[in-house]
């Protein structure tokens, strides 16, 4: 598994808050994933019944798991393919390994597939003499770069066009060093040739799965650059690495979630591929692979079936919660510390890795709802971030500092004068911290609170007192109260 630093996330997000070229790739991001998400829903009246309908769907697979995923595995056998089941990392990692081995393969291709970031399956491949290729562009370019993910979607999305042709010229050294890389298009171009000759090499061909269709044994996986389709289609043998709650009933199922995910996440109406594979290739088939293997990966997550964190399970990966959360767009995602960052990751990176190697995390929210308000599962993210807060807290992982400011808080909490008194100090001390009255620009997600739905900024006081002054029922005493 995927080495986590998310216990130093303090320190991380130090350095992150610091980054000038994160902050610039962040609020590019913002303005993008935001406004044509919300561009996407407007046009499609019944969104919000979808994502009622989605809901519900997922709620049902998940209290009938064991049966959709038997019947999908009944299915995949009959097309025949063979499903590989894996309770954790290290058996997940073996089973790539030994398929790769059986057909002396010493190249591999890869789709996106945050499966095989969790498990660490790269540098797996890497220590046992195969060379694991990355084709989706934003995953080649961290490969090349030695980075991981920094967004489920995006995984490049904190590196600038500047820095891939840095990483270009110190990798494709064969080429022209004088070549221009000043133009996507450029960086693109080099990226597809580049790849082209790997994809005819590949013997093995590794992909996720968006969803795996019980009814008739398919995975279908989402792309916008047509490389999951040659990962899959060219190479001999392909191998789709899937989590246990990817499983949905029926054909028309995975439709209604195809019809949430794309406009949840890039704003599409659609992704320009949606690819479905059953199985190997036929006798009458044109093209497809001889072998045809699906790892079903548990890795910590039927312990969630029935708890109080089930509900994170009907994730569709589609990262809007990162895209509006202000801490994300302060720190990106290689704060968080492992594969999962964001509201999202906040919530399952505990579930998976434990609460003692990720207790920052589930503290890197302001709770102020945009991400359970803009999930297309519905998925009450806050309530699940405030779960692992008590329980943190029950453990007695809490730093030392933050216990003794909530002491601090409820003393002032519970004496109303008193408490007036400190935030009128704390008000005269930012003004002198920021340079100039009132200036609160320096502070992080002081200036992202914007409407999740309108995108309206609120136009909020300049300092603490005017934000108090101009509250509902300012005009009412504590007495009153």
């Amino acid at each position: 598994m995927q080495q986590s630093t998310s216990h130093l996330f303090h320190d991380n997000v130090r350095h992150a808050v610091n980054d000038d070229n994160l902050r610039v790739s962040l609020e590019t991001m913002k303005t993008g994933f935001r406004f044509k998400r919300l561009a996407a829903i407007d046009r499609l009246p019944e969104f919000e019944d979808l994502r009622e309908e989605g809901k519900a769907l997922k709620d049902h697979v998940l209290a009938h798991l064991d049966l959709y995923l038997e019947a999908f595995e009944q299915k995949v056998t009959e097309q025949g393919g063979t499903v590989h089941w894996c309770a954790n990392a290290a058996e997940a990692q073996q089973v790539v390994l030994d398929i790769c081995r059986s057909v002396g393969a010493r190249t591999v291709t890869k789709g996106k597939s945050m499966i095989s970031e969790e498990i660490g399956l790269n540098d797996y491949l890497e220590k046992n003499g195969v060379q694991p290729i990355e084709t989706d562009l934003g995953e080649y370019i961290i490969q090349l770069r030695h980075e991981v993910p920094s967004h489920i979607i995006a995984p490049a999305i904190h590196v600038r066009k500047e820095m891939v042709a840095d990483a270009f010229r110190a990798t494709h050294t064969h080429r022209p060093a004088d070549r221009d890389l000043s133009e996507p298009r450029s960086l693109l171009d080099e990226a597809r040739e580049e790849l082209r000759d790997k994809f005819l090499a590949a013997d093995v061909g590794i992909t996720g799965a968006n969803m795996l269709i019980a009814e008739t044994g398919t995975s279908v996986i989402v792309t916008n650059e047509g490389n999951g389709d040659l990962t899959q289609l060219l190479p001999r043998v392909h191998v789709v690495l899937a989590s246990l709650e990817k499983v949905v009933p029926t054909l028309n199922d995975a439709s209604t979630v195809l019809r949430l995910l794309a406009r949840s996440a890039t704003g599409q109406e659609a992704s320009t591929y949606v690819t479905f594979s059953s199985g190997p290739r036929r006798a009458d088939d044109l093209d497809g692979p001889e072998q045809y293997h699906v790892i079903l990966l548990d890795n910590g997550r039927s312990k969630m079936l029935g708890s109080e964190f089930q509900d994170m399970l009907r994730c569709i990966r589609c990262g809007a919660c990162m895209n509006h959360c202000p801490v994300y767009g302060a720190i990106g995602g290689h704060a968080y510390g492992w594969v999962y960052p964001g509201p999202m990751g906040s919530v399952l990176t505990p579930a998976l890795i434990g609460i003692e190697k990720s207790a920052p995390l589930p503290n890197a929210s302001t709770l102020c709802g945009r991400c359970e308000s803009v999930c297309p599962m519905k998925i009450p993210l806050p309530r699940m971030l405030r779960a692992w807060r008590e329980q943190e807290f029950e453990r007695h992982l809490t730093p030392p500092r933050a216990v003794w400011a909530l002491k601090v808080h409820t003393a002032l909490a519970s004496r109303p004068r008193l408490y007036r008194w400190a935030t009128r100090l704390g008000a005269w001390a930012l003004r002198i911290w920021g340079g100039r009255r009132g200036s609160f620009d320096h502070i992080p997600f002081a200036q992202d609170w914007t409407d999740s739905r309108t995108m309206a900024a609120p136009q909020y006081g300049r300092t603490f007192m005017d934000l108090y002054a101009n509250r509902p029922n300012a005009h009412i005493t504590n007495k009153e109260r």
